[in-house]
């Protein structure tokens, strides 16, 4: 089946745009096209690249099975009946829910809905404000709710006298606007908080490493992904580390690198294995040293030149790299996004604080540090990875005390046949003041008779 495709533009071959998107009949596709390249420095390239990703099915799915009255739906039609499509897409393409309310739209997500529901319709969203600001989609955008915006602000101008405005807060005699953000969407996805993904899959790393070879990956790729797995770092603070970033730190297993806001400040530093660094400064001896214009090795270079180059010498990019994980994933059939990665490293370094850890005192310690170290901007974020591990003792507890009730069974069943059991006898104590019980413990015991 034909779908909508991109690509990036051929080196050498001059063009105003460095990626085309293309439709079902391999043509040119130039709504999106100019999307992704008005996104650039409003967003990040990933980001950009992202939002193309997620809405190459829906512009597919528009061309063949859209359907308002009995014509196949165009994008920049008027936002009716956009809009329509898109809650048919949500429902039968993205497996969600769709409620009316009001002026807008309610959506679910069910249990075989897709993690990019959200990111869908954001970067549908932003699409339509691309077309509408470079004046080729001549509407509003279907994807906001005008009448939102219109009844919050009469709301928080209106005063409680009858076709008045409201006095200013300083005259404290009506109560004051709530101060919350303006949610503009048509389509408001609830329930929908963000969560860390559990991997617990201990033999991750190595599927991948396995998809890598398959596809024969450079000792580039190879590099990038070891450190992946090794740092919890994201891909671009991977990608983008310099020859300073590694000599501007003591160890040879460290590099210092920028965080998600930094603004490209080196703010936090990565360790990986010393197996990685020798695999690193290979590829910087041998294949770097071959793409690089002046030919240079490790020691003759410069602070500030990236440690990872293309083919034809430039700086590498998360597009171009992503390129080489994607094929590798497809070709082995997994579904792995590289951020994934983050989360597979956060499991296991907890799963290791559990393991090795004689005391909470510790635990804490060293979840402490591990949350300085991955510079979480917000330090709540390790509960929910907390909260799975807390699970996964109290099953390991569980299966103890099942198999412990096994073992005794076996044991009541062999004394039974051997004809050695005793009947079992009851002491009750004639008053609860001849022993101690905690309040806490009174207070169960007190609910149990009810």
């Amino acid at each position: 089946m034909s779908k909508y495709w991109y690509d990036y533009c051929p080196d050498g071959v001059e063009s105003r745009f460095e990626m085309l998107v293309f439709d079902r009949q391999n043509q040119p596709f130039l709504p999106l096209t100019v999307h992704y390249h008005d996104c650039i420095g409003r967003i990040s390239k990933s980001s950009a690249l992202s939002y193309v990703q997620c809405l190459l099915p829906f512009f597919t799915w528009l061309d063949q099975f859209s359907n308002f009255q009995g014509k196949q739906v165009k994008w920049d039609d008027s936002p009716d009946i956009i809009r329509i499509a898109v809650e048919d897409y949500l429902m039968n393409e993205m497996a969600c829910k769709v409620r009316e309310k009001d002026t807008f739209r309610f959506v679910n997500r069910t249990n075989k809905s897709p993690n990019t529901v959200n990111r869908f319709l954001s970067a549908l969203k932003s699409f339509y404000k691309s077309l509408i600001r470079l004046k080729q989609y001549n509407h509003s955008n279907p994807l906001i709710d005008s009448y939102a915006i219109l009844n919050d602000y009469k709301s928080h101008t209106e005063g409680v006298r009858k076709d008045k405005p409201r006095m200013p807060a300083e005259a404290g005699t009506e109560n004051a606007t709530p101060h919350r953000r303006l949610t503009d969407s048509y389509f408001k996805l609830i329930n929908e908080e963000w969560q860390p993904e559990i991997i617990s899959d201990i033999y991750l790393p190595y599927q991948v490493y396995q998809a890598g070879k398959k596809v024969n990956w450079s000792l580039r790729e190879v590099v990038i992904a070891r450190m992946l797995f090794e740092t919890g770092a994201r891909a671009s603070e991977v990608i983008e580390l310099t020859i300073g970033d590694y000599h501007s730190r003591k160890s040879f297993q460290e590099a210092s690198t920028f965080n998600k806001g930094s603004h490209g400040k080196r703010v936090k530093f990565i360790r990986f294995s010393k197996d990685t660094v020798k695999l690193l400064i290979r590829y910087i001896n041998t294949e770097r040293k071959q793409y690089d214009k002046l030919h240079r090795n490790f020691d003759a270079l410069p602070n500030e030149v990236p440690i990872f180059l293309t083919v034809i010498g430039t700086p590498l990019s998360y597009e171009a790299w992503y390129y080489h994980w994607d094929r590798a994933m497809k070709e082995c059939e997994i579904k792995l996004n590289p951020h994934k990665t983050r989360h597979w490293f956060v499991t296991t370094r907890l799963r290791e604080i559990y393991n090795t850890s004689k005391t909470e005192a510790e635990i804490a310690q060293r979840k402490n540090e591990l949350i300085r170290y991955i510079k979480w901007s917000n330090k709540d974020t390790i509960i929910v990875y907390e909260h799975y591990f807390d699970e996964e003792r109290h099953f390991e507890a569980h299966n103890q005390m099942l198999e412990n009730m096994k073992k005794r069974e076996g044991e009541y069943l062999k004394q039974m046949k051997n004809k050695r059991i005793k009947k079992p006898e009851l002491k009750v104590l004639e008053d609860i003041k001849q022993i101690e019980i905690d309040q806490e413990i009174l207070e169960l015991l007190d609910g149990m008779e009810e």
